[in-house]
């Protein structure tokens, strides 16, 4: 074979491999293109929202702040009420308008309503439908964000399908980022040839000829190095793309991918996402200006920003609307008109920082079903329980009350933060038990620790009122051990231990009282008294009572029991509160409604239904109530009156030995509140529950009501109303010379009476001397 041959053989060859070679590589980029477009195109971090914002007449708007709540939800207040659209308001003295947007509840779909408001001072007189001039008893605000539970990249993404945005959308994106994208087939020569001289020119490469098909393929396959390796493959794959999927496809998975800002510290990416930041609305409401905006600052969403340079955005946004009419998308009048717009944008809101304990709770409440990886990439919409005015308000009462604390107690004072004086705060809904706020320390980038869910520690003083009800409860046909006319001696008292030496409880003030009534025992929170209670009616009724109304931790069967040496989460703290508000019926712990899939139609794939159980008659749990309101009435509560709240509220104080611990446990008819105050490794912190704990839990419930709780306990079937002799626990008759109003479950009511009389206590005359005896002979009543 001569030379020339065995040259032709050598390019055969090498022709051959080349051919293999890039036979191989184009095979395997289109096995990856596939396999990415056949599988989960995107990973999208399931989101959380709050519970909606129920307007209604008689609700005070200035104490909701009702102003920053549709703020936060991207509604744009405008001058005047003539044309309002979903998501606008417009606000005068007397009135108010607000275009409520649609969205999906778990009971049902909110469909869009304009709805005007009468408005009193700050309080909401009536409510209106304007279409229809219905008066409305309440309208529900769309869920605000509470959080998302990301993955390593920390993108958010909200997707969108093509047919579901406005056409204006996709004209204004191929008007300004790939005028031919119709008709190529995911390259454009004429683009690469302009933008291959330029970069000849410069030396380097300085401008970019990519297609939108090429732009999705970078976002989605590549790395962001600007080499022309890099770029072959990508013009490699765009082919690949064009020649596998329609444009309608290729433009729904650009629409979803496109990088368009950031908030905070994450990512904004694609159009559903990027119109609820800035505009605060769904893409399919995008209004012709707001689709060249979004299409303008593709080029650099930082530099573009219209938040920080909203001159730029402007004259970006311009070019894209003039593109558009240059190539017949929109008219005259429609330009013209968007020209002359303003940016009317959304407040800026940042994702919220104050619920990630609440999301931690959320996530180990979800089934074993729904994994992290799920959380972090099915795009799940989970509608919580959180109410994210209380939810701030919680985080910002904790956080204050513990730096108060703190300059009121230097020695408090810790230079490392993961040392530092801690905290928590609960609040439920008794009725449900939904979990409305969760504080679970000062600051959850100092620390994930939940106090509320993990802190197991004494309950202290929070225990007695398990111990109080115990006794107060009947067994069968049986009278209960004790009612509200018993004494109890505060006496010193030393109780055998074996193997130990005797145990001898002291008083918080290390003083006596010899004889003293149930409540004042249970007001002045007496430790000598309460364990005498507690050696009367035994260890095992208490923890059965403490089981019945919740807590689940393992409860030690010592002569300690009832003053709290039992460690307790303040969740299970909180549930226990939350049934006795709840008349003896047991709620279980929620901090979620539904879960639905964000691309489908709201269907729900998890409901959590209320679920709740009666373990406590209505008639014990009443009594005790009433012995927790006199806690906060003159008791270690009545810092809670001091400070001017009002209306009907019960709790109780706690401290841990050597005050290690600071609790306060309280309710109305309406909020379980929990405080816990604390160092997490245990040290005393020199104060107790009243002074640590009960700060905090006041300025809370201020903020949530108001200063006024609303509601009432009501007295159920079953429970008497009669004066007693407070000195002697005897019914007091009408010559009594000392009355004081107490409650009895029927049947348990004094036989004993002051003055003595002599016959049965239910004669004539034993309740209230000759006179009733006279009035019931002659026909009257007493009234």
């Amino acid at each position: 074979m001569g030379l020339l041959g065995r040259g032709s053989l050598l390019l055969t060859l090498l022709a051959f491999v080349l051919g293999f070679y890039l036979a191989s590589s184009v095979a395997h980029l289109d096995r990856v293109v596939r396999e990415r477009f056949a599988g989960q195109l995107f990973q999208v971090p399931s989101r959380v929202l709050s519970a909606p914002t129920i307007l209604y007449p008689g609700l005070d708007w200035k104490h909701i702040d009702l102003p920053g709540v549709l703020a936060r939800l991207g509604y744009r207040e405008q001058s005047s009420a003539q044309v309002l659209t979903a998501g606008r308001f417009y606000w005068t003295r007397n009135s108010a308008r607000i275009y409520l947007q649609a969205f999906e509840h778990p009971t049902r779909p909110e469909p869009e309503r304009n709805v005007s408001f009468q408005l009193s001072g700050s309080r909401i007189e009536e409510i209106h439908d304007v279409s229809t001039g219905r008066e409305l008893g309440a309208v529900l605000l769309e869920p605000e964000l509470v959080g998302l539970y990301y993955g390593p990249n920390r993108k958010q993404q909200e997707l969108v399908k093509i047919d579901k945005v406005p056409e204006h959308l996709a004209d204004a994106v191929i008007a300004v980022e790939d005028q031919r994208f119709l008709d190529h087939h995911g390259i454009d020569p004429r683009r690469i040839l302009g933008a291959f001289l330029a970069n000849l020119r410069a030396g380097q490469i300085r401008e970019g000829a990519s297609t939108l098909t090429q732009q999705l393929v970078k976002n989605f396959f590549l790395t962001p190095e600007r080499t022309y390796r890099r770029k072959i493959q990508e013009a490699t794959m765009a082919l690949i793309v064009e020649a596998r999927y329609e444009k309608r496809a290729i433009l729904e998975a650009y629409f979803n991918e496109v990088y368009m800002g950031r908030r905070g510290a994450t990512a904004i990416h694609g159009m559903g996402e990027a119109s609820r930041y800035y505009f605060g609305k769904p893409a399919a409401k995008l209004l012709v200006e707001e689709s060249a905006l979004l299409a303008a600052i593709i080029q650099g969403p930082n530099g573009l920003s219209p938040y920080r340079w909203p001159d730029r955005a402007r004259e970006r946004r311009n070019l894209v609307l003039d593109r558009m009419l240059g190539q017949g998308k929109i008219d005259a009048e429609q330009h013209a008109r968007a020209i002359a717009s303003e940016l009317r944008l959304a407040h800026a809101t940042h994702e919220p920082e104050d619920a990630r304990y609440f999301l931690d709770l959320l996530r180990q409440q979800l089934p074993e079903v729904y994994t992290q990886e799920d959380l972090e990439g099915e795009g799940l919409r989970i509608h919580s329980t959180l109410d994210m005015r209380l939810q701030a308000l919680a985080s910002k009462s904790l956080r204050e009350g513990l730096e108060s604390l703190e300059r009121k107690y230097p020695e408090l004072v810790r230079e490392d933060v993961t040392r530092q004086l801690q905290g928590c705060i609960i609040a439920l809904r008794p009725q449900t038990g939904e979990v409305l706020a969760l504080a679970g320390g000062r600051d959850y980038r100092d620390s994930q620790y939940n106090r509320c869910t993990q802190a197991n520690r004494p309950a202290g003083s929070v225990f007695k009122p398990v111990a109080y009800l115990a006794a107060l409860e009947p067994r069968g046909a049986r009278a209960p051990v004790m009612t509200l006319a018993d004494r109890l001696d505060d006496s010193p008292l030393e109780v055998p231990v074996a193997g130990e030496e005797p145990w001898r409880p002291e008083n918080y003030d290390r003083e006596y009282n010899g004889e003293v009534s149930l409540r004042e025992a249970l007001e002045r929170s007496l430790n000598v008294a309460t364990a005498r209670l507690g050696l009367e009616i035994g260890a095992a009724r208490i923890v059965n009572m403490a089981e019945r109304l919740g807590i689940e931790s393992r409860l030690p069967r010592v002569p300690s029991l009832p003053l709290g040496v039992a460690d307790l989460t303040p969740l299970e703290v909180s549930r226990a509160y939350a049934t006795l508000a709840n008349g003896g019926v047991r709620p279980s712990i929620r901090t979620y409604e539904d879960v639905v899939q964000a691309d489908s139609d709201a269907n729900s794939l998890l409901r959590r239904e209320i679920d709740f159980e009666r373990t406590v008659e209505a008639g014990p749990v009443y009594l005790l109530t009433s012995l927790l309101e006199g806690v906060v009435d003159r008791g270690t509560g009545k810092g809670v009156r001091l400070a001017g709240l009002r209306g009907p509220i019960a709790g109780k104080t706690g401290t841990s030995d050597d005050l290690r611990d600071a609790w306060f446990a309280g309710f109305t008819p309406e909020l379980v509140v929990v405080v816990w105050v604390g160092f997490d490794e245990p040290q005393s912190i020199g104060l107790p529950g009243s002074q640590a704990a009960l700060p905090i839990w006041i300025q809370f419930l201020r903020g949530a009501t108001g200063g006024q709780s609303r509601g009432a306990f009501l007295m159920p079937p079953g429970v008497t109303r009669l004066d007693i002799d407070p000195t002697t626990g005897a019914r007091a008759l009408a010559s009594c010379p000392r009355k004081q109003p107490e409650y009895f479950l029927e049947g348990s009511e004094p036989k004993k009476t002051c003055p003595e009389w002599g016959g049965q206590p239910d004669a004539p005359g034993a309740a209230d001397g000759f006179g009733g005896f006279l009035r019931r002979l002659f026909g009257g009543s007493k009234k």
